[in-house]
């Protein structure tokens, strides 16, 4: 299977792992080799309950028995896509009230970025330098980072960049501005917290001028922060929200969510505002729908800081030259890519998986499942620690 892998799957690097995977359960993933890996990293934070949940497996189990596609999104009612818009209707603040169900993080970016140029009648577009929004054409135009973006120019025109947590900016964004785009956490960026009233502010000054403010939540969102959505934490409402990889527990989703009256502009002038074919697909919806369930009802949120706690109290050595981040979206600074990397592969064949952050490579990510137990916490610490006392 490697070899295959290898041989006709398209590669994204020239240093993919080719680890051979049987199955997956719980904090785990087997492997063909005949071991078990501690995972944490959770599929980049896909994974919010963690491998082949139960209660995800039966919701798309019973929804493949009754019916699998049946119209392009929008037209028809289907049970299981209304009751997961409702459901995050019911578990989010003010204005937000009506979602749209799409395939990935990434199209609900460029879906959302769509809904303020359509209900703002502008054209320019901030985003924040170091930031990370996904690899569409619209996606990537709007991330920070150039290195990963000069190949494929042009891009989206009229996008310009601002720096996170630095309030000075804010002079820039004007009324020509139609949005501004942040993450709530900067991911790629090695999981950078915002100040305290960085968004507040932020937020008021998109009032100032009638600009919209767009959180993209695909990381910290369902739940990994002990809030739903990071936001939740800053003491004010988005007007967009974006969310994907954990909303779906480990398959394919991603949505965006705003106000009905903001909404209602891609359903008009013209029509088709946005379109696609399996986005509200009732399988993912179903698995969608059941991950959101548990993580409100299960109280998983209300353990997520004594982990968080535990996590920062075990990775504490010389090498470890900081940790950033919120809840169970960490990263742990190394120093230097080169180094990270080796930690990562021996990490691996100590039957621990990390990996490392996209922008910044000497930090090494740790996103586990919400579910992981506080016992599989301090196993995985102690490998951890292990490999950094043998390469010091």
């Amino acid at each position: 299977m490697r070899t295959d892998f290898f041989k006709y799957q398209a590669q994204t690097t020239q240093f993919a792992a080719g680890f051979e995977v049987e199955k997956a359960s719980g904090s785990y993933i087997y492997g063909k080799d005949g071991r078990k890996y501690l995972d944490f990293v959770a599929g980049v934070s896909a994974n919010t309950l963690g491998h082949s949940h139960p209660k995800i497996v039966e919701a798309i189990k019973t929804q493949a028995e009754k019916y699998l596609h049946v119209m392009v999104y929008g037209e028809y009612a289907q049970e299981m896509p209304v009751k997961l818009c409702r459901l995050l209707a019911d578990a989010t603040p003010e204005p937000l009230e009506v979602t749209y169900l799409v395939n990935s993080g990434a199209e609900a970016i460029d879906g959302a970025l769509k809904l303020a140029k359509r209900f703002t009648g502008r054209e320019e577009i901030i985003s924040m330098t170091n930031s990370y929004h996904g690899n569409t054409h619209g996606a990537l135009s709007v991330s920070g980072n150039e290195y990963h973006k000069r190949e494929f120019r042009p891009l989206l025109p009229m996008v310009s960049f601002i720096e996170f947590n630095n309030q000075e900016d804010f002079s820039k964004i004007t009324e020509k501005t139609a949005c501004v785009l942040a993450e709530t956490i900067q991911g790629a960026a090695g999981f950078l917290v915002p100040d305290a009233d960085y968004f507040i502010n932020l937020k008021k000054r998109c009032e100032e001028v009638g600009a919209l403010l767009i959180l993209d939540e695909i990381q910290p969102g369902f739940g990994r922060t002990g809030k739903l959505f990071a936001f939740e934490h800053l003491g004010m409402v988005p007007d967009i929200l974006v969310m994907g990889k954990g909303m779906g527990g480990g398959v394919p989703v991603g949505a965006f969510m705003s106000s009905k009256t903001i909404m209602h502009s891609l359903s008009h002038s013209p029509k088709l505002g946005h379109i696609t074919t399996f986005g509200g697909n009732p399988l993912i919806a179903a698995a969608s729908y059941a991950t959101l369930h548990e993580v409100i009802e299960s109280g998983l949120m209300n353990e997520i800081q004594e982990k968080e706690d535990v996590f920062r109290e075990l990775l504490v050595h010389p090498k470890i030259k900081n940790v950033n981040g919120k809840g169970l979206m960490l990263a742990v600074n190394l120093g230097s890519p080169e180094y990270t990397l080796e930690v990562a592969k021996r990490c691996m064949e100590k039957g621990l998986i990390v990996f490392w952050q996209l922008y910044r490579n000497e930090y090494l990510r740790i996103s586990p499942p919400l579910t992981i137990s506080l016992a599989e916490i301090k196993e995985g610490c102690e490998v951890i620690l292990e490999v950094l006392n043998e390469m010091e």
